[in-house]
């Protein structure tokens, strides 16, 4: 009855329906693990971020995962002549570029602090002078996904286009630690012209919805399969025809 569906043009229609029906299942799939990863991302940071404020010195042994958006605290002083501009950057609507600086620590280790947003035609201020405290976010260091240029950390930087802490380690004779600052407040205070970077929202982002509709597209090809053979089995007589619906017919007597 069914013979059809052995023929070559519907194995091939069978083969495209199940790979399209495999791949969509997969896709919503990555897209819920993608929300469990952000939720756990999400659960992580807000813990962090209700965490004491700590000596830096406390932090720097765990590892990144563990230490990033923990708040430390950190004493030293800015390295002369070492200043960076991580460009292109947006804060709030508005285009200008991070000031990056690095603190030299009592025991000549260098953690670098980004020491915030500064709007494009306004002056960047020098770091502050002398003995600064330093309360910040640790973060990892910002590495170039495929496809992105990368800063060659071998020549001589001043403007950057992330926080590579592997390229910036490169600027400096003395060791640096493997995540950095972004910083909340200091005393000396920056000027008011130096923005703090803002806290990141924590949101489940689209991958819910994502994988809802990841999963409509599977069922409308399933649904569109039977379609296509039910409709094929009744125009070769596999299936009886579609009973058509409407008024019963008027009985020969009442014409």
């Amino acid at each position: 009855m069914f013979r059809f569906l052995l023929k070559p043009k519907w194995l091939v229609f069978h083969l495209a329906c199940l790979v399209a029906v495999v791949g969509m299942v997969e896709l919503g799939f990555w897209q819920l693990r993608r929300l469990d990863e952000r939720t756990s991302f999400n659960d992580r940071v807000s813990a962090h971020t209700h965490a004491p404020v700590t000596p830096l010195a406390e932090l720097l042994p765990l590892s990144a995962d563990d230490a990033e958006y923990r708040r430390a605290e950190a004493t030293g002083r800015y390295e002369p002549g070492h200043e960076f501009l991580v460009v292109n950057v947006t804060q709030a609507g508005v285009t200008g570029r991070n000031v990056v600086s690095a603190l030299r620590l009592p025991d000549d280790t260098l953690v670098i602090v980004n020491r915030g947003f500064v709007a494009n035609g306004t002056p960047v201020p020098p770091a502050p002078e002398g003995t600064v405290t330093v309360v910040g976010r640790l973060k990892h260091s910002q590495r170039a996904v495929t496809g992105q240029p990368r800063d060659d950390g071998s020549q001589p930087l001043t403007e950057i286009r992330r926080v590579d802490l592997g390229a910036l380690a490169q600027q400096f004779d003395a060791p640096v630690a493997d995540v950095y600052l972004e910083r909340l407040s200091s005393e000396p205070a920056e000027p008011d012209s130096v923005q703090a970077i803002p806290f990141p929202t924590l949101d489940s982002g689209p991958h819910l919805s994502y994988a809802v509709q990841w999963f409509i597209f599977t069922t409308c090809v399933i649904v569109g399969w039977v379609f296509a053979v039910r409709r094929h089995a009744r125009e070769i007589g596999a299936l009886p025809p579609k009973q058509r619906r409407g008024p019963p017919p008027i009985a020969d007597e009442y014409r």
